[in-house]
């Protein structure tokens, strides 16, 4: 079924002036930089979960506040580097915030006492008009056979949202967490549960088709039923169809299907990625040299390539031009 279409800006800001917006005027496609630059100009910190708990409780905080402000002053870096690369599309790391879910609360209550600074993040990223998105990572399964594991991939999903809350990133599609189906042949649960999240969570799910457990048109299903937008990805398509071209017909068909399910067809997001060794291999090259024609109508594409912002300038000049 077709989605109401959204009228509204992303947040209310005026983003028309902004330089980034300036720098994209003639362009029709936007296209994504993924986490980090194959440069090291966009890194960040971490810790691990065995490294965190090993801590002494009364340094866990210390520790947390000291990666999440490194962190989001690297954020903030990542949007100037957008700039300057006329980037209008850059995809968060899931990591950004490590620990920030855990039972102990530590990492969300530093977090809380850091809004005002993830606020002015934010709101840079809405005035310069580049869409901050996130892709939580593989734990998040929905359709689990186990209510604990659905439990807990829930409570990551709503850490993320309110993450997004906190930088007063809009509600919506706009600035969208998107996950995998998960268990394959569970698709009436994930409407289920997808039917049942809060609404800070679900006003910016989506869902993407993956190689193995959920097919385009399956996860398609799932999309229109819970109403949420499917992220179509074209290799995923093509290596779970086993298709020998971007161009089958099946790749626009999906790519038509899927903007159906954005209230905002302007706002459609699909994902590209190109075989490492050959044309269906499922590990991701450096470069893109291949794309689906139907992608020239594709507003904001996310480049999945190992080499990031190269990636991203090699594609403009062969394709874009």
């Amino acid at each position: 079924m077709s989605a109401v279409r959204e009228s509204k800006s992303p947040s209310g800001v005026a983003i028309n002036n902004s330089p980034a917006q300036q720098l994209q005027k003639t362009a029709v496609v936007h296209l994504g930089l993924v986490c980090i630059t194959f440069s090291k100009d966009v890194r960040f910190r971490t810790i691990t979960r065995k490294r965190y708990l090993e801590l002494p409780e009364e340094q866990r905080e210390t520790a947390l506040k000291v990666i999440y402000r490194e962190n989001l002053q690297r954020l903030d870096l990542a949007l100037t580097f957008c700039v300057r690369n006329s980037i209008r599309l850059y995809r968060m790391s899931s990591g950004l915030f490590p620990m920030s879910d855990l039972e102990d609360q530590v990492g969300a209550t530093v977090l809380e006492k850091m809004s005002a600074d993830l606020a002015k993040i934010g709101q840079r990223a809405l005035k310069l008009g580049i869409r901050m998105v996130l892709h939580p990572d593989q734990y998040v399964v929905l359709s689990s056979d186990s209510p604990q594991v659905v439990a807990l991939s829930i409570k990551i999903l709503d850490r993320h949202a309110r993450t997004l809350d906190l930088l007063g990133l809009p509600r919506s599609s706009w600035s969208l967490m998107n996950i995998h189906g998960g268990k394959s042949q569970r698709r009436d649960q994930l409407v289920d549960v997808i039917s049942e999240l809060p609404e800070n969570i679900k006003s910016r799910l989506t869902l993407e088709n993956d190689e193995y457990a959920y097919s385009a048109s399956e996860i398609l299903e799932v999309c229109q039923r819970a109403g949420i937008p499917l992220v179509f990805d074209a290799h995923h398509h093509i290596c779970h169809e086993s298709l020998d071209s971007y161009d089958d017909p099946s790749v626009a068909q999906m790519f038509y299907a899927a903007r159906e399910t954005w209230a905002n067809p302007d706002w459609q997001l699909v994902h590209i990625s190109n075989g490492e060794e050959a044309f269906r291999d499922r590990k991701h090259s450096e470069f893109i040299n291949a794309m689906p024609s139907v992608y020239r109508e594709a507003p904001w594409i996310e480049v999945e390539a190992k080499h990031k912002e190269e990636a991203i300038a090699h594609l403009r000049s062969w394709w874009l031009q």
